[in-house]
C-alpha cells in the first residue's frame, strides 16, 4: 500500500489503471529507488577519455569530461567504464601500457594546466586544426609536449612555498614505489630514441641500485619532468572521479591481466616474470589454435613467474590493483581466465601453435586479495572466449560478475548462455565493447538469420538495432548493463574503437561536441527509469 500510496503521489492521479504507461514507468521508478538503495542494478556508458570532444586533438581531463559526466547523470547512469588509463606505445593500444601504475599524459588538459597558472592564455592561442572524429596520436604528441614543457618551465619558476609544489613534493614522496622506477625507464627510453630496454647496453638492461642512481643523476631533468606530468595527470583525474563520485557517477576501470614486454614493470621487476639472465623472456603469452585460428593468437607479453610472487604474497599484485582502485570504484579485469590457466608459448616461436596450459594461481591469489581488499572485492570479470569449468568455479567462489555480450547472443542460432533469459543476476550485460564492432554495424553485416532472430526476440523491426539492444541490456536480469557511447549515438562500424588483429587504425574514434543531445539524454533516462536502474 505505501508503494501505490507514492505513486499516486508521483503522478498526482487516484486511479492507477487510467494509465498503463505511467503506472509501468512509476514501477520503473520505485524498482530505480530500491536498486540505488541496495547498490544493485546499475548502468553506465563506456567512453574512454581519449574519445571526448576536446579542441587539442583527444580527449582530455578538461570540460569535456565534466560534460560527459553531467550526462550522464542527466541520462540517469551510475556508471561510467573507461579503458585502461596508462601510458601508450607503438599502436597507442591502451592494453599495451608502459607502466602499470603511470597514467595516460596525453589526456592532460591544457585548459586546466591555464587555470593552474602553469600555461598563459596566449599559449593557445594557435591551436592546430585536428580531424573532429579521429585523434592523429604523432600530431597530439608533438603539439602537446610543446605545452607541456612550456608548463613544466613555468612550474620551476614557483615557490616553494606554493601549495602545488608541497602538492608534488608529497605525491612524488607517496608514489615512489613505482615512480621513480617509471621515470627513469621514460627518460633512458627518450635519450635512446624509444629503443626498447631489451636492446640497451647489458649494465642498463639488469641494472643494479648503484646504476640506476646514476642515470638518474645523469638524466635528472627528464625524469623531474615526467614526475611533474605524472603529477599534473594524477591530480586532474582525481578531481575528475571527486566530481563524478559527488554526483553518484562511479567510475569502472580496467586493466589487462598481463604487462608490456617492453614496459617499465618488466624492466623494473625482473625477477617477477619467467626472464633468462639477460631479461629475455623464456616463455610468453597467447591463446591456442581454435575455431577462429588455425594457428592461435600469439600474444608475446612476458608471463609471471608465479612461485616468486606467491612467496611475496603477491604483494606488486595487491600492490597494483590497490593502485588502480584509488583512481576508479570498479576494476575490469582483462583475460580473467589466464587466474586459473593460462596458454605458455616458448619464447621465439612464430605463432601460438607449440603453446601448453599452465596453471594459474587461482584460489590462492584471490584469497590473499580478498584479505587485503575485504570480502566484497569490487572486481569485474572478463570471461569470455573459452571459458572452462574451473575458471567458471573460481570467479563464482569470490561472487565476481562476469560478462554478457548481447552480440554474440544472436551470432549463432541456438540456446547460448548470452540469451537474456539465461543470465545470472551477478553478471554485466554490454551490448558490446571496445573489441567488438558497434551494434548497428555488427546489425548490418549479421547472417541474415541472425538478424532474424533478433528481430524475432525483441519483437521489433530492428531499424535502430543499436536502442533495441539498449533496451534489451537495461530490461534483463544483469546487476550491471553497460553501453557503449556509440551504440548511445547508433553510430556503425565507422566508430568501431578497435580490430582485435589489426595493428594499426585502432583507439582513435571521437565524437562531436553536438552529439549527446537532451533528446538522447531523455530517452535513456526513461529507459533506465523504467527498468528499475
Amino acid at each position: 500500500m505505501k508503494g501505490l500510496c507514492r505513486l499516486r503521489s508521483f503522478f498526482q492521479i487516484d486511479d492507477l489503471s487510467s494509465d498503463a504507461n505511467k503506472f509501468a514507468i512509476g514501477i520503473g521508478l520505485l524498482m530505480s529507488e530500491y536498486a540505488r538503495n541496495n547498490k544493485k542494478r546499475m548502468s553506465g556508458i563506456l567512453a574512454h577519455p581519449t574519445s571526448f570532444p576536446s579542441p587539442y586533438g583527444i580527449g582530455d581531463m578538461g570540460q569535456c569530461s565534466y560534460d560527459f559526466i553531467d550526462f550522464l547523470v542527466s541520462s540517469g547512469q551510475t556508471l561510467w567504464q573507461v579503458l585502461p588509463l596508462g601510458p601508450t606505445g607503438y599502436g597507442d593500444s591502451p592494453y599495451q601500457s608502459f607502466s602499470s601504475f603511470a597514467g595516460q599524459t596525453l589526456i592532460i588538459s591544457p585548459d586546466l594546466l591555464l587555470e593552474d597558472g602553469l600555461l598563459a592564455k596566449e599559449d593557445l592561442y594557435d591551436i592546430p586544426v585536428w580531424y573532429s572524429d579521429t585523434v592523429d596520436y604523432g600530431y597530439v604528441i608533438h603539439y602537446k609536449n610543446g605545452l607541456y614543457k612550456k608548463a613544466y618551465s613555468n612550474f620551476l619558476l614557483l615557490q616553494e612555498q606554493d601549495l602545488i609544489i608541497t602538492q608534488y613534493n608529497d605525491f612524488c614522496l607517496q608514489q615512489e614505489s613505482w615512480l621513480s622506477d617509471y621515470t627513469l625507464y621514460t627518460a633512458v627510453k627518450e635519450a635512446r630514441n624509444g629503443e626498447s630496454w631489451l636492446k640497451w647496453p647489458d649494465a642498463l638492461r639488469v641494472p643494479t641500485p648503484d646504476v640506476k642512481e646514476a642515470y638518474a643523476n645523469k638524466l635528472e631533468d627528464t625524469v623531474n619532468y615526467h614526475k611533474f606530468l605524472q603529477f599534473i595527470f594524477y591530480r586532474q583525474w582525481n578531481g575528475l572521479k571527486q566530481y563524478a563520485n559527488d554526483r553518484n557517477v562511479f567510475i569502472v576501470g580496467d586493466i589487462p591481466i598481463f604487462v608490456a614486454l617492453d614496459g617499465s614493470d618488466t624492466w623494473a621487476n625482473q625477477d617477477l616474470f619467467c626472464l633468462d639472465a639477460n631479461g629475455f623472456p623464456t616463455e610468453v603469452s597467447g591463446v591456442p589454435p581454435d575455431y577462429f585460428s588455425e594457428t592461435g593468437q600469439l600474444w608475446g607479453n612476458p608471463l609471471y613467474d608465479w612461485n616468486v610472487l606467491k612467496k611475496q604474497h603477491y604483494k606488486w599484485w595487491i600492490d597494483r590493483i590497490e593502485h588502480q582502485l584509488d583512481l576508479v570504484d570498479y576494476l575490469r579485469i582483462d583475460h580473467f581466465r589466464g587466474f586459473e590457466a593460462y596458454w605458455s608459448v616458448p619464447f621465439g616461436e612464430k605463432t601460438a601453435v607449440n603453446g601448453n596450459w599452465k596453471k594459474g594461481p587461482g584460489f590462492d591469489f584471490f584469497h590473499m586479495l580478498r584479505e587485503a581488499l575485504g570480502n566484497d572485492l569490487p572486481i569485474f570479470a572478463e570471461d569470455l572466449g573459452v571459458i572452462t569449468p574451473e575458471v567458471e568455479k573460481l570467479r563464482d567462489d569470490f561472487n565476481l560478475p562476469g560478462m554478457k555480450v548481447l552480440q554474440f547472443a544472436f551470432e549463432d542460432t541456438g540456446d547460448n548462455h548470452f540469451l537474456p533469459y539465461n543470465y545470472p543476476f551477478n553478471c554485466l550485460c554490454y551490448t558490446g565493447t571496445h573489441d567488438n564492432d558497434t551494434t548497428a554495424g555488427w546489425y548490418r553485416s549479421a547472417r541474415p538469420e541472425c538478424r532474424e532472430r533478433a528481430k524475432l526476440y525483441m519483437n521489433s523491426d530492428c531499424s535502430d538495432a543499436a536502442w533495441d539492444f539498449i533496451r534489451l541490456a537495461l530490461g534483463s536480469t544483469a546487476n550491471y548493463a553497460i553501453i557503449p557511447i556509440q551504440d548511445i549515438l547508433s553510430i556503425g562500424t565507422e566508430g568501431r574503437m578497435n580490430t582485435p588483429g589489426n595493428p594499426s587504425g585502432n583507439w582513435n574514434w571521437r565524437f562531436t561536441k553536438e552529439s549527446l543531445t537532451n533528446k538522447i539524454a531523455n530517452k535513456l533516462r526513461t529507459l533506465t527509469q523504467l527498468y528499475g536502474r
